[in-house]
């Protein structure tokens, strides 16, 4: 299956297919009450931004990129010779990211995945912490993917939400495809579900807007005994 920008797709079938057409034309996640969020699908095509770059350096392989879409941070990861796996719930996006010399599984993360609880690394980037519109359930989830050494690295939302919504993809032209679950979670947000979670905040930092988490399990040699 090959990856051509001109395939015919149907916004109404698939609520991902306006974000996963590379070009320069405006994409914005509608919310249910009206808002209006830009969003950066020009990013997603390309090669990794010096703020993707940062996220490259955390990651220790084997690494399963969640919502990988086309693919750029796991390809990435194998062309510096560590072992990357996108998993994309959307055809079109395993398409994408295999053709373009990626290697992408097209399943849900709540499916069954290949080494569970063997994933040095699982990424949640480009907003996928709202993916399902349930972050506790989604980071429960992939805190069961990760090994006793993994970590979670997690994209949040530059400002100070919490946020369990319903959107869609709309463009200039009018075309929009259906509802989905989605979820917006900020810096404070993730540290409660976190805590709640059982998972330590292990590292944190920025690079322009853009606001990354790094979680893992706390190191059993310091529980109380």
């Amino acid at each position: 299956m090959t990856a051509d920008e001109d395939e015919p797709y149907d916004p109404n079938e698939d609520p991902y297919a306006l974000a996963l057409r590379p070009g320069p034309e405006p994409v914005f996640l509608r919310l249910a009450d009206g808002r209006r969020i830009r969003m950066p699908v020009h990013r997603w095509h390309e090669q990794p931004t010096a703020a993707d770059k940062t996220v490259l350096k955390h990651c220790i392989g084997p690494v399963l990129d969640v919502g990988c879409g086309p693919g750029r941070i796991c390809r990435a990861l194998l062309s510096r010779g560590v072992f990357a796996l996108g998993v994309d719930i959307t055809p079109r996006a395993v398409a994408l990211t295999c053709g373009l010399g990626g290697l992408a599984l097209c399943r849900s993360v709540f499916d069954q995945l290949p080494a569970e609880r063997g994933w040095k690394t699982v990424l949640l980037i480009d907003g996928n912490i709202g993916i399902g519109g349930n972050p506790h359930s989604l980071l429960r989830r992939c805190g069961e993917l990760i090994a006793p050494t993994g970590r979670l690295l997690v994209e949040v939302d530059p400002h100070d939400v919490e946020e369990l919504c319903t959107a869609r993809f709309e463009n200039l032209q009018g075309q929009s495809g259906p509802y989905f679950p989605w979820a917006r979670v900020g810096r404070p947000a993730l540290h409660r579900i976190a805590e709640d979670l059982a998972l330590s905040v292990t590292d944190q930092w920025g690079y322009g807007r853009r606001r990354f988490l790094a979680l893992g399990r706390p190191d059993p040699a310091s529980w109380p005994r």
